[in-house]
């Protein structure tokens, strides 16, 4: 049994809340939208996000029914960007199994997303605490910025690795952050320990973005996405961007003139992968997440000894090791 399934065999009573407040909040009198839910739900995957929310309020206190509301918003606010996220991307499955506009069409998957945005915030509003209202209101603002920022930098400027850290906190880390707030308000904690949880989550989020940036740069059909997808969409992510920063002469200026074109040619996306492996861009993202990680620790380490403190460690350790 894997660390993480401990994990989730911990928390078995509080996901199990979880999952059966968002069957109910879920519940429509649309035939249709109940059916699509229904299979949406079935698939759903390993609910990272609520567990940090209940991690964080068993470190902080007990999980409470406001606790499990707010675990419920993020949750959904998630999924929603998933959702709306595949029809962008016009992506046709996750994790295996058909997108919801795989499966039927983008109008449907927007209103359906729209319906998990709306859950959302009501669930928030449940919790009768604005904090978490305004936690969750802001990772929506930051979530759309960040996503927005990427789509910017790929069709006009190359970011560099500032700047690509700058657009991962925003799409990725938000929310790992808003996470922790809400466990923390969940238990009406907002104090130093809360600024720490914060910081921690941040370089959790960091560390999951950085991972999911090096599944691109490998061919495996149960990471979900074909390689060399980012690239395909003007994505330049952290180990391009390293290698692009550590050499210089024709070679560099060849893999910088491919990134100026508009459309990539399947070789031309192969040489950029080439590029960057071969001069060490995705040992210096490995590298990058070991010691992103080994800050996290130091953090924790400011919490005393238990149970819950090694689980938040065990769950970073997990997003680096992961293969999907």
């Amino acid at each position: 049994m894997t660390t993480f399934q401990t994990i989730q065999q911990t928390l078995a009573p509080e996901l199990k809340q979880l999952n059966d407040r968002i069957l109910a909040t879920l519940d429509s009198p649309n035939v249709l939208m109940n059916n699509v839910v229904r299979t949406y739900l079935e698939k759903k995957g390993k609910q990272i996000r609520p567990i940090l929310v209940l991690l964080s309020a068993k470190l902080l206190g007990e999980v409470n029914d406001k606790v499990i509301a707010g675990a419920v918003a993020v949750e959904l606010l998630h999924n929603a960007s998933l959702i709306h996220d595949d029809v962008v991307d016009d992506t046709l499955t996750r994790r295996g199994a058909p997108t919801i506009n795989g499966s039927w069409d983008n109008h449907l998957a927007v209103l359906v997303g729209d319906f998990f945005l709306s859950n959302a915030l009501l669930q928030g509003v449940d919790t009768g605490d604005i904090r978490i209202v305004r936690s969750i209101s802001d990772l929506g603002r930051l979530l759309s910025i960040g996503e927005l920022d990427e789509i910017y930098n790929a069709r006009y400027n190359h970011p560099d690795e500032a700047t690509y850290f700058e657009i991962i906190y925003r799409k990725t880390a938000s929310l790992f952050v808003s996470c922790v707030e809400v466990g923390a308000y969940g238990v009406d904690v907002d104090d130093d320990r809360l600024t720490t949880l914060r910081e921690f989550a941040r370089l959790l989020g960091l560390c999951f973005q950085i991972k999911d940036d090096i599944f691109d740069y490998f061919s495996d059909e149960k990471i979900g996405k074909p390689t060399g997808n980012d690239l395909r969409e003007g994505k330049v992510t952290l180990p391009l961007l390293h290698a692009l920063a550590s050499q210089t002469g024709e070679k560099r200026d060849a893999m910088l003139a491919l990134l100026q074109k508009d459309v990539l040619e399947t070789t031309e996306i192969d040489t950029l992968i080439q590029f960057a492996v071969e001069n060490g861009g995705v040992d210096y993202a490995y590298q990058t997440m070991q010691r992103l990680r080994d800050e996290a620790a130091a953090l924790l380490n400011r919490f005393p000894q238990s149970a819950v403190r090694d689980a938040f460690l065990s769950l970073i350790d997990f997003i680096i090791t992961r293969d999907n």
